[in-house]
Protein backbone atom coordinates (compact mmCIF):
# COMPACT_ATOMS: atom_id res chain seq x y z
CA UNK A 1 0.00 0.00 0.00
CA UNK A 2 1.44 3.43 -0.94
CA UNK A 3 0.03 6.98 -0.52
CA UNK A 4 -1.13 7.20 -4.40
CA UNK A 5 -3.43 4.19 -3.77
CA UNK A 6 -5.47 4.91 -0.58
CA UNK A 7 -8.91 5.73 -1.57
CA UNK A 8 -9.09 9.90 -0.92
CA UNK A 9 -13.51 9.97 -1.47
CA UNK A 10 -15.10 12.98 -1.08
CA UNK A 11 -17.04 14.52 1.57
CA UNK A 12 -20.55 15.61 2.35
CA UNK A 13 -21.29 16.93 5.23
CA UNK A 14 -25.17 17.09 6.99
CA UNK A 15 -25.87 20.52 7.85
CA UNK A 16 -26.44 21.41 11.77
CA UNK A 17 -24.60 17.77 13.13
CA UNK A 18 -21.52 15.27 13.03
CA UNK A 19 -22.39 13.12 10.83
CA UNK A 20 -20.73 12.86 7.73
CA UNK A 21 -21.19 10.80 4.20
CA UNK A 22 -18.30 9.40 2.70
CA UNK A 23 -18.15 7.80 -0.36
CA UNK A 24 -18.06 3.63 -0.56
CA UNK A 25 -19.90 2.95 -3.92
CA UNK A 26 -17.86 2.25 -7.07
CA UNK A 27 -19.44 1.83 -10.70
CA UNK A 28 -16.89 -0.96 -11.44
CA UNK A 29 -18.32 -4.18 -11.45
CA UNK A 30 -15.53 -5.98 -9.73
CA UNK A 31 -16.76 -9.11 -9.38
CA UNK A 32 -17.30 -9.46 -13.56
CA UNK A 33 -13.77 -8.57 -14.25
CA UNK A 34 -12.66 -11.26 -11.58
CA UNK A 35 -14.81 -13.89 -13.09
CA UNK A 36 -13.48 -12.80 -16.75
CA UNK A 37 -9.63 -12.92 -15.38
CA UNK A 38 -7.15 -16.09 -16.07
CA UNK A 39 -7.17 -18.21 -12.90
CA UNK A 40 -3.70 -16.81 -11.73
CA UNK A 41 -5.00 -13.42 -12.03
CA UNK A 42 -7.48 -13.75 -9.80
CA UNK A 43 -6.57 -13.45 -6.08
CA UNK A 44 -4.13 -11.34 -7.33
CA UNK A 45 -6.79 -8.87 -8.82
CA UNK A 46 -8.65 -9.29 -5.40
CA UNK A 47 -5.60 -8.37 -3.48
CA UNK A 48 -5.02 -5.26 -5.01
CA UNK A 49 -8.64 -4.00 -4.99
CA UNK A 50 -8.35 -4.92 -1.00
CA UNK A 51 -5.53 -2.74 -1.00
CA UNK A 52 -6.65 0.14 -2.99
CA UNK A 53 -10.49 0.41 -2.65
CA UNK A 54 -11.59 -1.95 -0.22
CA UNK A 55 -15.00 -0.24 0.79
CA UNK A 56 -16.90 -0.54 -3.10
CA UNK A 57 -15.16 -3.95 -3.66
CA UNK A 58 -16.51 -5.26 -0.06
CA UNK A 59 -19.97 -3.46 -0.83
CA UNK A 60 -20.57 -5.58 -3.84
CA UNK A 61 -19.39 -8.87 -2.33
CA UNK A 62 -21.51 -8.41 0.54
CA UNK A 63 -24.38 -7.87 -2.14
CA UNK A 64 -23.42 -10.36 -4.66
CA UNK A 65 -20.99 -12.68 -3.49
CA UNK A 66 -20.98 -12.42 0.39
CA UNK A 67 -18.09 -15.91 -0.01
CA UNK A 68 -15.89 -15.35 -2.61
CA UNK A 69 -13.92 -18.67 -3.36
CA UNK A 70 -10.70 -17.54 -5.17
CA UNK A 71 -7.81 -20.65 -5.90
CA UNK A 72 -5.87 -18.83 -3.09
CA UNK A 73 -7.94 -18.28 -0.12
CA UNK A 74 -11.79 -17.96 0.46
CA UNK A 75 -13.07 -14.25 1.72
CA UNK A 76 -15.84 -14.12 4.15
CA UNK A 77 -17.70 -10.52 4.20
CA UNK A 78 -20.69 -10.40 5.81
CA UNK A 79 -21.11 -9.06 9.36
CA UNK A 80 -23.00 -12.38 10.46
CA UNK A 81 -20.88 -14.71 9.11
CA UNK A 82 -17.82 -13.21 10.25
CA UNK A 83 -19.07 -13.34 13.94
CA UNK A 84 -20.46 -16.20 13.62
CA UNK A 85 -16.49 -18.27 12.30
CA UNK A 86 -14.50 -16.26 14.53
CA UNK A 87 -16.68 -18.04 17.73
CA UNK A 88 -15.82 -21.38 16.24
CA UNK A 89 -12.05 -21.32 16.97
CA UNK A 90 -11.38 -24.99 16.83
CA UNK A 91 -12.72 -25.13 12.87
CA UNK A 92 -11.53 -21.37 12.19
CA UNK A 93 -8.32 -22.02 13.60
CA UNK A 94 -4.92 -20.00 13.96
CA UNK A 95 -2.49 -22.53 12.74
CA UNK A 96 -0.80 -20.66 10.73
CA UNK A 97 0.45 -18.24 13.37
CA UNK A 98 2.16 -22.03 14.82
CA UNK A 99 5.41 -21.63 12.79
CA UNK A 100 5.43 -17.92 13.55
CA UNK A 101 4.98 -17.64 17.56
CA UNK A 102 8.05 -20.24 18.18
CA UNK A 103 5.21 -23.54 18.78
CA UNK A 104 6.97 -26.74 18.27
CA UNK A 105 6.62 -29.93 19.69
CA UNK A 106 7.81 -29.16 23.01
CA UNK A 107 7.57 -25.30 23.15
CA UNK A 108 3.69 -24.12 23.06
CA UNK A 109 5.11 -20.66 22.09
CA UNK A 110 2.73 -17.75 22.75
CA UNK A 111 -0.96 -18.14 23.45
CA UNK A 112 -2.03 -16.19 20.64
CA UNK A 113 -1.28 -19.17 18.50
CA UNK A 114 -3.46 -21.58 20.23
CA UNK A 115 -7.22 -22.35 19.87
CA UNK A 116 -9.95 -22.85 22.88
CA UNK A 117 -7.11 -24.80 24.63
CA UNK A 118 -6.46 -25.09 28.64
CA UNK A 119 -2.93 -23.09 27.89
CA UNK A 120 -4.58 -20.12 25.88
CA UNK A 121 -7.64 -19.95 28.47
CA UNK A 122 -5.25 -19.98 31.54
CA UNK A 123 -2.28 -17.47 30.17
CA UNK A 124 -4.99 -14.65 28.61
CA UNK A 125 -7.06 -15.14 31.74
CA UNK A 126 -3.63 -14.43 34.08
CA UNK A 127 -2.21 -11.75 32.06
CA UNK A 128 -5.98 -10.36 31.53
CA UNK A 129 -5.44 -9.92 35.67
CA UNK A 130 -2.24 -8.40 35.67
CA UNK A 131 -3.29 -6.16 32.81
CA UNK A 132 -5.22 -4.61 35.78
CA UNK A 133 -8.24 -1.76 34.40
CA UNK A 134 -7.61 0.25 37.26
CA UNK A 135 -4.57 1.15 35.76
CA UNK A 136 -6.11 2.71 32.69
CA UNK A 137 -6.00 5.94 34.13
CA UNK A 138 -2.36 5.53 34.74
CA UNK A 139 -1.83 4.76 31.29
CA UNK A 140 -3.54 7.71 29.94
CA UNK A 141 -1.77 9.84 31.81
CA UNK A 142 1.66 8.14 31.02
CA UNK A 143 0.58 8.76 27.03
CA UNK A 144 -0.47 12.02 27.62
CA UNK A 145 3.14 13.31 29.26
CA UNK A 146 5.34 11.12 26.19
CA UNK A 147 3.24 12.58 23.95
CA UNK A 148 3.22 16.02 24.65
CA UNK A 149 6.95 16.51 25.86
CA UNK A 150 7.71 14.54 22.12
CA UNK A 151 5.80 17.27 20.16
CA UNK A 152 6.78 20.42 22.46
CA UNK A 153 10.34 18.83 21.89
CA UNK A 154 9.77 18.58 17.84
CA UNK A 155 9.99 22.50 16.87
CA UNK A 156 6.66 22.44 14.70
CA UNK A 157 7.86 19.86 12.45
CA UNK A 158 8.10 15.89 12.87
CA UNK A 159 7.91 12.76 10.93
CA UNK A 160 5.22 11.24 12.76
CA UNK A 161 5.36 7.27 12.40
CA UNK A 162 8.66 6.91 13.80
CA UNK A 163 9.32 8.88 16.07
CA UNK A 164 6.20 9.66 17.80
CA UNK A 165 4.03 6.93 16.73
CA UNK A 166 6.33 4.35 17.23
CA UNK A 167 8.27 6.28 20.06
CA UNK A 168 5.38 7.00 22.29
CA UNK A 169 3.89 2.67 22.58
CA UNK A 170 7.82 2.17 23.07
CA UNK A 171 7.70 4.38 25.89
CA UNK A 172 4.98 2.75 27.31
CA UNK A 173 6.62 -0.67 27.45
CA UNK A 174 9.37 0.52 28.72
CA UNK A 175 7.62 1.83 32.12
CA UNK A 176 4.71 0.13 32.46
CA UNK A 177 5.54 -3.40 30.70
CA UNK A 178 8.65 -3.18 32.87
CA UNK A 179 10.87 -3.88 29.70
CA UNK A 180 13.77 -1.40 30.20
CA UNK A 181 17.47 -1.16 30.01
CA UNK A 182 17.30 -1.48 26.46
CA UNK A 183 17.10 1.13 23.49
CA UNK A 184 13.32 2.14 22.15
CA UNK A 185 15.19 1.71 18.88
CA UNK A 186 15.53 -1.96 19.29
CA UNK A 187 11.85 -2.56 20.99
CA UNK A 188 10.94 -0.56 17.92
CA UNK A 189 12.57 -3.09 15.69
CA UNK A 190 11.62 -6.31 17.65
CA UNK A 191 8.13 -5.26 17.48
CA UNK A 192 8.16 -4.48 13.54
CA UNK A 193 9.66 -7.74 12.13
CA UNK A 194 7.75 -10.31 14.79
CA UNK A 195 4.38 -8.29 13.26
CA UNK A 196 5.43 -8.65 9.88
CA UNK A 197 6.40 -12.18 9.45
CA UNK A 198 3.34 -12.98 11.34
CA UNK A 199 0.71 -11.12 9.55
CA UNK A 200 1.95 -10.58 6.68
CA UNK A 201 4.24 -13.03 5.20
CA UNK A 202 1.19 -15.65 4.58
CA UNK A 203 0.96 -17.63 1.21
CA UNK A 204 -2.30 -14.94 0.75
CA UNK A 205 0.15 -12.00 0.83
CA UNK A 206 1.89 -12.79 -2.39
CA UNK A 207 5.60 -11.92 -1.45
CA UNK A 208 8.39 -12.72 -3.86
CA UNK A 209 10.35 -15.52 -2.21
CA UNK A 210 13.44 -12.60 -2.17
CA UNK A 211 10.89 -10.60 0.17
CA UNK A 212 9.92 -13.90 2.20
CA UNK A 213 13.12 -14.90 2.47
CA UNK A 214 14.34 -11.18 3.77
CA UNK A 215 11.55 -11.39 6.31
CA UNK A 216 12.30 -14.63 7.94
CA UNK A 217 15.90 -13.79 8.32
CA UNK A 218 15.22 -10.47 10.00
CA UNK A 219 12.28 -12.07 12.21
CA UNK A 220 14.92 -14.58 13.24
CA UNK A 221 17.56 -12.10 14.17
CA UNK A 222 14.99 -10.27 16.54
CA UNK A 223 13.92 -13.11 17.94
CA UNK A 224 17.45 -14.40 19.01
CA UNK A 225 18.15 -10.69 20.31
CA UNK A 226 14.81 -10.49 22.03
CA UNK A 227 15.15 -13.98 23.49
CA UNK A 228 18.60 -13.10 25.00
CA UNK A 229 17.05 -9.84 26.11
CA UNK A 230 14.29 -11.05 27.98
CA UNK A 231 16.71 -13.75 29.97
CA UNK A 232 18.78 -10.91 30.96
CA UNK A 233 16.21 -8.51 32.21
CA UNK A 234 14.44 -11.75 33.96
CA UNK A 235 17.58 -12.45 36.01
CA UNK A 236 17.73 -8.80 37.33
CA UNK A 237 14.01 -8.61 37.77
CA UNK A 238 13.81 -11.28 39.94
CA UNK A 239 16.74 -11.06 41.49
CA UNK A 240 14.94 -7.56 43.11
CA UNK A 241 12.33 -9.31 43.66
CA UNK A 242 13.85 -12.15 45.57
CA UNK A 243 15.50 -9.65 47.76
CA UNK A 244 12.24 -7.94 48.38
CA UNK A 245 11.24 -11.03 49.66
CA UNK A 246 13.49 -12.28 51.84
CA UNK A 247 13.76 -9.19 54.39
CA UNK A 248 13.80 -9.71 57.46
CA UNK A 249 10.29 -10.54 59.56
CA UNK A 250 11.11 -7.23 61.96
CA UNK A 251 10.96 -4.95 58.50
CA UNK A 252 7.52 -6.59 57.42
CA UNK A 253 6.26 -6.15 60.52
CA UNK A 254 7.38 -2.08 60.82
CA UNK A 255 5.70 -1.89 57.22
CA UNK A 256 2.59 -2.79 58.64
CA UNK A 257 3.00 -0.75 61.73
CA UNK A 258 3.52 2.10 59.16
CA UNK A 259 1.05 1.51 56.54
CA UNK A 260 -1.66 1.25 59.42
CA UNK A 261 -0.71 4.32 60.62
CA UNK A 262 -0.35 6.09 56.89
CA UNK A 263 -3.43 5.31 56.43
CA UNK A 264 -5.28 7.05 60.15
CA UNK A 265 -3.12 9.78 59.39
CA UNK A 266 -3.93 10.27 55.48
CA UNK A 267 -0.17 9.87 54.54
CA UNK A 268 0.43 8.08 51.11
CA UNK A 269 2.00 4.55 51.82
CA UNK A 270 5.22 3.73 50.08
CA UNK A 271 4.73 1.69 47.24
CA UNK A 272 7.48 -0.34 45.39
CA UNK A 273 8.23 0.24 42.09
CA UNK A 274 5.68 -1.30 39.81
CA UNK A 275 5.82 -3.03 36.04
CA UNK A 276 3.62 -5.87 34.51
CA UNK A 277 6.93 -7.54 34.27
CA UNK A 278 7.47 -7.20 37.33
CA UNK A 279 3.94 -7.91 38.64
CA UNK A 280 4.41 -11.14 37.43
CA UNK A 281 7.38 -12.01 39.48
CA UNK A 282 5.85 -10.65 42.56
CA UNK A 283 2.91 -13.56 42.13
CA UNK A 284 3.28 -16.99 43.30
CA UNK A 285 1.27 -19.33 41.77
CA UNK A 286 1.10 -22.86 42.28
CA UNK A 287 2.65 -25.45 40.10
CA UNK A 288 -0.42 -26.85 38.73
CA UNK A 289 -1.50 -23.00 37.25
CA UNK A 290 1.87 -24.19 34.89
CA UNK A 291 2.74 -20.45 34.81
CA UNK A 292 6.68 -21.00 35.50
CA UNK A 293 9.46 -18.23 34.68
CA UNK A 294 9.62 -19.41 31.29
CA UNK A 295 6.00 -18.46 30.46
CA UNK A 296 6.89 -15.38 32.39
CA UNK A 297 9.19 -14.56 30.07
CA UNK A 298 7.36 -15.85 27.18
CA UNK A 299 4.39 -13.43 27.96
CA UNK A 300 6.63 -10.20 28.23
CA UNK A 301 7.98 -10.34 25.42
CA UNK A 302 4.16 -10.65 23.99
CA UNK A 303 3.54 -7.56 25.37
CA UNK A 304 6.43 -5.96 23.90
CA UNK A 305 5.59 -7.34 20.22
CA UNK A 306 1.81 -6.58 20.26
CA UNK A 307 1.92 -3.10 21.32
CA UNK A 308 4.39 -0.89 19.47
CA UNK A 309 3.98 -1.55 15.86
CA UNK A 310 0.09 -2.24 16.10
CA UNK A 311 -0.39 1.25 17.73
CA UNK A 312 1.54 3.14 15.60
CA UNK A 313 -0.55 1.61 12.30
CA UNK A 314 -3.47 2.55 13.87
CA UNK A 315 -2.60 6.18 15.16
CA UNK A 316 -0.69 7.32 11.71
CA UNK A 317 -3.69 6.14 9.79
CA UNK A 318 -6.24 8.04 11.60
CA UNK A 319 -3.76 10.67 11.81
CA UNK A 320 -3.86 11.17 7.87
CA UNK A 321 -7.29 10.49 7.97
CA UNK A 322 -8.30 13.39 9.79
CA UNK A 323 -5.47 15.98 8.20
CA UNK A 324 -6.74 14.91 4.43
CA UNK A 325 -10.91 15.30 5.62
CA UNK A 326 -10.70 18.77 6.87
CA UNK A 327 -13.89 19.06 7.89
CA UNK A 328 -14.00 16.41 10.11
CA UNK A 329 -10.49 17.70 11.28
CA UNK A 330 -12.39 20.67 12.80
CA UNK A 331 -14.88 18.53 14.73
CA UNK A 332 -12.76 16.50 16.10
CA UNK A 333 -10.18 19.31 17.13
CA UNK A 334 -13.28 20.70 19.01
CA UNK A 335 -14.25 17.01 20.98
CA UNK A 336 -10.34 16.81 21.74
CA UNK A 337 -10.41 19.92 24.22
CA UNK A 338 -13.89 18.77 25.91
CA UNK A 339 -12.75 17.45 29.55
CA UNK A 340 -15.12 14.25 28.85
CA UNK A 341 -12.89 12.55 26.08
CA UNK A 342 -15.70 10.02 25.79
CA UNK A 343 -17.04 11.64 21.87
CA UNK A 344 -13.38 12.18 21.00
CA UNK A 345 -12.54 8.87 21.35
CA UNK A 346 -15.33 7.49 19.82
CA UNK A 347 -14.63 9.78 16.74
CA UNK A 348 -11.05 7.76 16.44
CA UNK A 349 -12.86 4.88 16.29
CA UNK A 350 -15.19 5.71 14.19
CA UNK A 351 -12.38 6.69 11.57
CA UNK A 352 -10.72 3.47 12.13
CA UNK A 353 -13.88 2.09 10.41
CA UNK A 354 -12.28 3.69 7.44
CA UNK A 355 -8.29 2.82 7.85
CA UNK A 356 -7.97 -0.14 10.24
CA UNK A 357 -4.46 -1.69 10.30
CA UNK A 358 -6.13 -4.41 8.38
CA UNK A 359 -9.17 -5.12 6.08
CA UNK A 360 -9.05 -8.70 7.32
CA UNK A 361 -7.98 -11.04 9.45
CA UNK A 362 -6.92 -14.83 8.89
CA UNK A 363 -8.07 -18.35 9.57
CA UNK A 364 -7.48 -21.71 8.63
CA UNK A 365 -9.95 -24.51 8.47
CA UNK A 366 -9.31 -27.43 10.50
CA UNK A 367 -12.05 -29.73 9.03
CA UNK A 368 -14.84 -29.10 6.32
CA UNK A 369 -17.39 -26.84 6.76
CA UNK A 370 -20.37 -25.46 5.29
CA UNK A 371 -20.54 -21.32 6.43
CA UNK A 372 -23.45 -19.86 5.90
CA UNK A 373 -26.05 -22.68 6.58
CA UNK A 374 -29.50 -22.22 5.07
CA UNK A 375 -28.63 -18.70 3.06
CA UNK A 376 -28.64 -18.87 -0.63
CA UNK A 377 -25.56 -18.41 -0.36
CA UNK A 378 -24.22 -21.21 2.03
CA UNK A 379 -20.67 -22.74 1.22
CA UNK A 380 -18.68 -25.58 2.01
CA UNK A 381 -15.19 -24.67 2.78
CA UNK A 382 -12.69 -27.50 2.53
CA UNK A 383 -10.63 -28.64 5.33
CA UNK A 384 -6.69 -26.67 5.38
CA UNK A 385 -8.29 -23.43 3.72
CA UNK A 386 -7.36 -20.56 4.28
CA UNK A 387 -10.20 -17.88 4.93
CA UNK A 388 -9.69 -14.19 4.68
CA UNK A 389 -12.40 -12.93 7.53
CA UNK A 390 -13.10 -9.33 5.74
CA UNK A 391 -14.18 -7.48 9.20
CA UNK A 392 -13.74 -4.11 7.50
CA UNK A 393 -16.31 -5.28 5.51
CA UNK A 394 -18.36 -6.29 8.19
CA UNK A 395 -17.68 -3.17 10.13
CA UNK A 396 -20.24 -1.54 6.92
CA UNK A 397 -22.62 -4.35 6.61
CA UNK A 398 -25.79 -2.63 7.53
CA UNK A 399 -26.34 -5.53 9.77
CA UNK A 400 -24.39 -3.85 12.33
CA UNK A 401 -24.27 -0.46 11.59
CA UNK A 402 -27.44 1.85 10.41
CA UNK A 403 -26.36 3.75 7.47
CA UNK A 404 -23.14 2.25 7.52
CA UNK A 405 -21.44 4.75 4.85
CA UNK A 406 -22.36 7.45 7.01
CA UNK A 407 -19.19 8.23 9.55
CA UNK A 408 -21.16 9.00 12.92
CA UNK A 409 -19.33 8.33 15.97
CA UNK A 410 -22.34 8.04 18.19
CA UNK A 411 -22.14 3.57 17.01
CA UNK A 412 -22.14 0.58 19.37
CA UNK A 413 -18.63 -0.44 20.15
CA UNK A 414 -19.59 -3.58 20.11
CA UNK A 415 -20.11 -3.90 16.46
CA UNK A 416 -15.98 -2.54 15.96
CA UNK A 417 -13.47 -5.24 15.13
CA UNK A 418 -10.46 -2.92 15.40
CA UNK A 419 -9.09 -5.15 18.47
CA UNK A 420 -10.71 -8.45 16.99
CA UNK A 421 -13.65 -10.69 18.16
CA UNK A 422 -14.49 -13.71 20.16
CA UNK A 423 -11.74 -15.58 21.76
CA UNK A 424 -8.63 -14.44 20.26
CA UNK A 425 -9.42 -10.55 20.51
CA UNK A 426 -6.90 -8.34 21.22
CA UNK A 427 -5.03 -9.35 25.28
CA UNK A 428 -4.40 -5.46 25.39
CA UNK A 429 -7.38 -3.74 24.14
CA UNK A 430 -8.41 -1.49 27.16
CA UNK A 431 -4.66 -0.07 27.13
CA UNK A 432 -5.16 0.79 23.41
CA UNK A 433 -8.23 1.66 24.00
CA UNK A 434 -6.76 4.79 25.99
CA UNK A 435 -3.23 4.73 24.01
CA UNK A 436 -4.68 5.61 20.31
CA UNK A 437 -7.02 8.21 20.49
CA UNK A 438 -4.41 10.18 23.67
CA UNK A 439 -2.04 10.04 20.84
CA UNK A 440 -4.35 11.09 18.16
CA UNK A 441 -5.77 13.55 20.49
CA UNK A 442 -2.38 15.57 20.85
CA UNK A 443 -1.30 15.75 17.32
CA UNK A 444 -4.87 17.28 16.25
CA UNK A 445 -4.49 19.60 18.88
CA UNK A 446 -1.56 21.37 17.44
CA UNK A 447 -2.34 24.77 15.56
CA UNK A 448 -2.60 24.89 11.60
CA UNK A 449 -1.64 21.34 11.70
CA UNK A 450 -1.15 20.28 8.03
CA UNK A 451 1.12 17.51 6.15
CA UNK A 452 4.83 18.15 4.66
CA UNK A 453 4.60 14.89 2.81
CA UNK A 454 2.22 12.66 2.23
CA UNK A 455 2.18 9.35 4.37
CA UNK A 456 4.50 6.21 2.88
CA UNK A 457 4.73 2.98 3.13
CA UNK A 458 7.59 2.27 1.53
CA UNK A 459 6.00 -1.10 -0.30
CA UNK A 460 5.68 -2.60 2.86
CA UNK A 461 2.71 -3.46 5.48
CA UNK A 462 3.34 -0.14 8.01
CA UNK A 463 3.27 3.44 7.51
CA UNK A 464 7.23 4.18 7.74
CA UNK A 465 7.25 8.50 7.35
CA UNK A 466 4.44 10.53 7.31
CA UNK A 467 6.12 14.04 7.76
CA UNK A 468 3.56 17.15 9.96
CA UNK A 469 4.45 20.81 10.47
CA UNK A 470 2.73 22.92 12.98
CA UNK A 471 2.59 26.79 13.67
CA UNK A 472 4.65 26.92 17.25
Amino acid sequence: MDAATIPRPSLLTRSGGFMTYIATSSTKDYLAEYDNAATAEKYPLVRRWMTTEPLPFFKQLRAQRPILVTPDCVLVSRYADVTDLLQMPKIFTVDLYKPKMGVTATDPGYLMAHDDNAFHYREKSLMQGLLNRNDLPRIRSLIAQASQEILANADGNIDIVYNYCRMVPAILVQQYFGLGNVEKKDLIDWSFWNQYNTFHNQPFDLNSPEQNKFILENHARVSTALANYIKKELIEKLAMVKLEQAKDFLTIVQRIVKGILDKLTGKPSHIPKDDVFTRMLRTSFPQQVEFDLVRVGANAGGLLIGSIETTSQATAQVIEFFVNQPVLLEKAKTAAQQTDLQAFDNIVWEALRYVPISPYMFRQTSQDYTLAKGTDYETLIPARTNVLVLTQSAMFDTFANTNPDEFNPDRTFYHNFNFGFGPHDCLGKYVGMEMIPEMVRHVLLLKNLRAAAPIDFKNGPFPESYSLVWDK
